[in-house]
């Protein structure tokens, strides 16, 4: 009896398949693994980019105004074609629903509107980021329009204007070279997607944002994510882009060798990148030999067709009743006809691995859910790893479909209306098989696995917009933008490297765009810079997170705490014990602080008479004799009326004398 659990572990050896951690650069470049990046970060203006709505006002999912229903519709290219993606959108018959706030949108958002001039404010910003990325600037930017066909767009496309073209930047081991630089409009953000509802909310909609673009010369996961780093570290040392939850955003191209390239979207976390591209590669692996081992049973397959039948559920409870159990299920999410599908020659390839507890019966159900807009679980198969049924309940199914040996079957349950979508989409899935790795856009989890998401759309999908004038681009404009850059990322790693701070720190201190900072402190207050950068990438880091705030928290105000203790004289170790009341009440004036500490001047004479008393204190109670033990108690009581007084250094010596004199 064929047993998908020990299919899916053959064929995962098949595969191949490593754990992220396992692997090395040998094993990416025998895959042929490339990758490429497609960088969104959202520019930090006061009004969006083609109308003049205010930009950065969020709603929540149920506060808004009014709702605008609209349909997707494919319409003839002007060479009689229609747009795959167009098509696909199409078939899935959805309402889609914008939840609009006036405060945050306007007549334009939804396309009643033409577009206003570009906003000149995101157009510097645009510029001074493709400068700091070495790109070649346009002297005339041509808007265009990009098609955006899930609907996340109202107008069913997105305005967008090439800025610049090959740039490049640097990692650690290799220059990442930049096919172009783009400002352009965001999109809705979705608030749900079920069955044939899906509804977004507006208030990121059209607000200005630039695109980076990369060749695929990064041949590792751990490559991309550290060019998708270095991108984003360029972006916000100009200090003038937004930051926070979906303020960047990226999407990673991924192809292996004999694969295509496919669109892993919106990935929202860099950490995630390694993770992700690594199970995309191993996709495509599998998807590879399910073609090469389909190409071996079917010779001819355009001649491959599947066959279905309906099933009444009286007969299917009567002659295999745990199966109508779990049909049950299907039947709660997606009620309807119930439906067999037979697969001629796809014996164990629906159980076959294509990543960690998904098999390629995982990429019919994703197409499902999203082109006939059936809920999962949405379907079953006779090669389900938790068929929880006797396998002979199946022959019910498989004399219906007059099955042969070596076929596989599905199982699902739809509307009158829903029924010939979903043949449709599994037949169409089960063909694009012969073919490989099918184009497509994918949808990032946290798990780092990928979801069909929809078709790519085709190269074609962009074309002139009528409604915008060219924008002239002159030397004077760049000039005046190039005067004020902010430091090549390159030289501020050269820098951190000389002041011989933690590695550690860098990450945080490049994201948060605090190099200036930095400087100013050890600068004005002849700070050691290790002191500086740890007060911020460690101190400051643990403590987001950990304390509630009473208010937003400015950073600045960290500054401010350096200055504070400068003109003060007191010791600087003491900002560490004074941060923490600082994050949690920002409105907080430093005085008070040292109030509620409490802090007390205290000199070197009194630390030093306290040193005997403190030692006959240890002595009497007989504590650890482990070397050190002492002098470790020691600092630890007189570290606190030590603390802003006098160095903590100088104390560990005062100590250690003391220790020794008696």
């Amino acid at each position: 009896m064929f047993d998908p659990i020990k299919n899916f572990e053959k064929t995962k050896k098949l595969v191949g398949y490593k754990s992220l951690k396992d692997m090395s650069e040998k094993d990416y470049d025998a895959l042929g693994f490339m990758s490429g990046l497609e960088v969104h970060q959202q520019l930090k203006t006061e009004k969006k980019l083609f109308c003049r709505c205010p930009a950065g006002h969020y709603q929540k999912a149920y506060d808004y105004d009014s709702e605008v229903i609209r349909h997707m519709r494919p319409t003839l290219s002007e060479l009689g074609e229609y747009d795959g993606t167009a098509l696909m959108e199409f078939r899935t018959r959805k309402n889609i629903t914008y939840r609009i706030k006036y405060k945050t949108a306007c007549t334009y958002d939804i396309d009643d509107t033409p577009p206003f001039l570009m906003n000149k404010e995101a157009l510097k910003v645009a510029l001074e980021i493709a400068l700091l990325m070495k790109e070649n600037i346009v002297g005339e930017l041509h808007i265009t329009r990009k098609q955006y066909l899930d609907g996340s767009i109202p107008t069913g496309f997105q305005r967008t204007g090439i800025i610049g073209v090959a740039g490049e930047f640097s990692i650690s081991k290799k220059t990442i070279r930049l096919i172009q630089m783009s400002i352009e409009e965001d999109s809705c953000r979705e608030v749900s997607d079920i069955g044939h509802e899906r509804i977004y909310r507006t208030d990121r909609l059209g607000m200005p944002l630039v695109e980076v673009v990369t060749h695929p010369d990064m041949k590792t996961p751990w490559e991309v994510a550290e060019a998708c780093q270095m991108i984003r570290y360029i972006a916000r040392s100009t200090g003038k882009v937004r930051v926070g939850s979906g303020a960047s955003r990226q999407d990673v191209n991924v192809s292996v060798r004999g694969g295509r390239r496919v669109e892993i979207k919106g990935v929202s976390q860099i950490t995630l990148i390694p993770t992700l591209t690594h199970h995309e590669a191993f996709r495509q692996k599998a998807l590879l030999l399910i073609q090469e081992e389909l190409t071996k049973r079917v010779k001819n397959p355009k001649e491959w067709h599947l066959d279905f039948v309906k099933l009444a559920l009286a007969d299917v409870q009567r002659e295999a009743p745990q199966l109508a159990k779990r049909l049950g299920t299907l039947n709660e999410l997606n009620k309807g006809n119930i439906v067999a599908v037979n697969l001629p020659k796809f014996e164990g390839l629906l159980s076959f691995f294509i990543g960690p507890n998904r098999c390629f019966a995982s990429e019919i159900s994703d197409r499902l859910k999203v082109i006939a807009c059936l809920e999962k679980p949405n379907m079953i198969c006779c090669e389900d790893f938790d068929i929880g049924t006797d396998i002979k309940e199946y022959n019910t199914i498989t004399k219906a479909l007059r099955a042969k040996d070596g076929d596989s079957q599905i199982i699902f349950i739809a509307s009158d209306d829903d029924v010939k979508t979903t043949i449709e989409t599994i037949k169409e899935r089960c063909e694009l098989a012969f073919d490989g790795v099918p184009h497509e856009t994918r949808k990032a989890m946290v798990d780092g696995a990928t979801l069909f998401e929809r078709v790519l759309p085709g190269a074609d999908r962009m074309y002139p917009d009528t409604d915008s004038a060219p924008i002239p681009i002159s030397e004077e404009l760049i000039a005046e933008v190039g005067s004020h850059l902010p430091r090549p990322l390159n030289e501020e790693l050269e820098q951190l490297k000389k002041w011989k701070v933690p590695s550690d720190t860098y990450t945080y201190l490049l994201r948060n765009n605090l190099m200036e900072m930095v400087r100013r402190i050890i600068e004005e207050f002849n700070v050691s810079p290790v002191f500086v950068t740890t007060v911020l990438a460690h101190r400051l880091k643990n403590l987001q997170g950990k304390i509630k705030q009473a208010e937003p928290f400015d950073v600045n105000k960290v500054y401010g705490l350096f200055k504070f203790v400068h003109h003060k004289k007191l010791e600087v170790e003491i900002i560490k014990d004074m941060l923490p009341h600082v994050w949690e009440h920002p409105q907080i004036d430093f005085e008070s602080v040292l109030t509620l500490m409490p802090y007390k001047p205290t000199g070197k004479k009194a630390l030093q008479e306290d040193i005997p008393i403190l030692i006959n204190k240890f002595n009497s109670h007989k504590r650890s004799k482990r070397p050190n033990a002492l002098s470790d108690w020691l600092m630890g009581q007189l570290r606190k009326p030590a603390l802003g007084s006098y160095p903590l250094a100088k104390l560990r010596k005062l100590v250690e004398e003391g220790v020794h004199d008696n």
